[in-house]
């Protein structure tokens, strides 16, 4: 059975001091309200992982993921922060492709196949995430776009390597724009997803696989997007910097 996840994506946002009382938030609401199976992850930057880390001790249903990480497993590559070191302070997770990663930092699928292979590796989860422009969609090429990035980025590993992914379907016209997919838009999207990883490997791969949505997920629109058959969370942006706001996302999932 897939996992209930919901990813918050700090961005860079949050001083030191910030982010570990939003994450003490956090982590005491999740104690407090969330009754079901749900896992939150905490993806910040780089400078509060290993604090957090070690205040998600003991808290079972909360952990902490990188926002990115070098696909060598070390060198000469200066302010670079490699899969090694993020394991190494008990990192759990690690966000690969995000949108802003591919359209800022021009990462390829190529790349992104690189770093998830130094991830697993290194005994991180990937998610890996995937998704379309608004020309993208509206050239009506979206649907090959998210195959070429399954196929480029991650279709290269074996079953039991791609089983340890998450993957994250953002629509990039939806982030950070309060525009979000319809429900039934990201629906169609994610069971193309899942139809594509049965494809390549097998059925039951397909249905073990978590997808997130992240476009502009938010408390209000979230119960109707889980609602979705093969919608299994959210990788949330700006709705992740307020303790109430992500949790209430969260609790979508205590029904």
């Amino acid at each position: 059975m897939r996992k209930k996840i919901v990813a918050g994506n700090w961005k860079m946002n949050l001083d030191y001091n910030e982010g570990l009382a939003l994450f003490s938030e956090i982590t005491n609401m999740v104690k407090d309200e969330i009754t079901g199976k749900q896992q939150a992850v905490v993806c910040s930057p780089f400078i509060h992982l290993h604090s957090l880390v070690q205040m998600a001790k003991g808290y079972d249903k909360v952990s902490v993921g990188a926002q990115n990480a070098h696909q060598a497993e070390s060198g000469a590559y200066t302010g670079e922060v490699s899969a090694k070191m993020l394991k190494s302070v008990g990192v759990e997770y690690v966000i690969l492709g995000h949108s802003e990663r591919r359209q800022y930092f021009g990462e390829t699928n190529e790349l992104l196949a690189k770093k998830t292979d130094t991830a697993l590796a290194n005994d991180l989860k990937p998610i890996f995430c995937i998704g379309e422009t608004l020309q993208e969609r509206e050239s009506n090429v979206h649907f090959q776009v998210i195959k070429d990035q399954l196929i480029e980025g991650v279709f290269h590993l074996d079953a039991a390597n791609f089983a340890k992914l998450v993957i994250a379907y953002e629509p990039v016209w939806a982030i950070g724009t309060g525009v979000t997919a319809s429900s039934d838009q990201a629906q169609e999207i994610h069971a193309f997803i899942r139809k594509e990883i049965a494809a390549k490997y097998n059925q039951q791969v397909a249905d073990d696989t978590t997808i997130l949505y992240g476009g502009s997920c938010n408390p209000k629109n979230a119960p109707e997007l889980f609602a979705q058959a093969d919608i299994d969370g959210g990788l949330i942006g700006g709705a992740s910097l307020k303790s109430r706001d992500f949790v209430d996302i969260l609790r979508v999932f205590n029904a």
